[in-house]
């Protein structure tokens, strides 16, 4: 969004019922993200079975509003409208349908790249769009506003040794005993996602 990257986060997250997961994440997730202009992000998400689904991402301007993509982004199915309700009576533009996969486009972008020995690299994008995401789980996770520069500069390690993992090494991280793994604590635990085990 914005060709730009948030510069910084607040976030909250919460377990709510775990059934029979015993993973250390949570079941929602609710990140404002700010841009260096002030201009906000808000991210909602919530893996709970049963709740409405919906993958989508929408803005909201003074000169209307608009979807940026439906359906886990693919088809996008963009529009633009003249208020804030999204109704039909309000568009004011729709991208053309049917669309071509995203998805598609991103590997026919790669192969002409490499047939045509054209400059190609997302390596950058892919590790910012990375930072942006890890920044917020960080700031859900630990309760403290969290900035791009200290995610992408953090001293935690976030997986350590993955450079040595091998098909036949422990997870970098295990449970306890009774096969429970490490819960988020924030306000308590501050530096990192969770307290390891110990």
């Amino acid at each position: 969004m914005k060709n730009a990257w948030p510069v910084r986060c607040q976030a909250t997250g919460g377990r709510h019922y775990r059934m029979d997961y015993i993973d250390q994440n949570f079941d929602s997730y609710s990140v404002e993200y700010t841009y260096a202009d002030g201009t906000k992000l808000l991210m909602y998400g919530r893996n709970v079975i049963g709740c409405h689904n919906e993958f989508a991402s929408y803005v909201h301007g003074t000169k209307g509003s608009g979807i940026v993509s439906t359906s886990g982004h693919a088809p996008g199915k963009c529009r633009t409208f003249s208020g804030q309700n999204m109704s039909r009576s309000e568009m004011t533009w729709e991208f053309p349908q049917p669309e071509e996969n995203p998805y598609q486009l991103e590997w026919n972008d790669l192969i002409d790249a490499i047939r045509n020995n054209k400059p190609y690299n997302e390596v950058e994008r892919g590790v910012y769009a990375s930072v942006a995401s890890s920044m917020g789980r960080m700031a859900a996770h630990t309760g403290q506003v969290i900035t791009f520069d200290q995610m992408l500069n953090h001293e935690h390690d976030m997986c350590p040794d993955a450079d040595k993992l091998t098909m036949d090494s422990d997870s970098p991280l295990m449970p306890d005993s009774d096969g429970r793994y490490p819960v988020p604590m924030p306000g308590i635990v501050k530096d990192r996602e969770y307290r390891m085990l110990g």
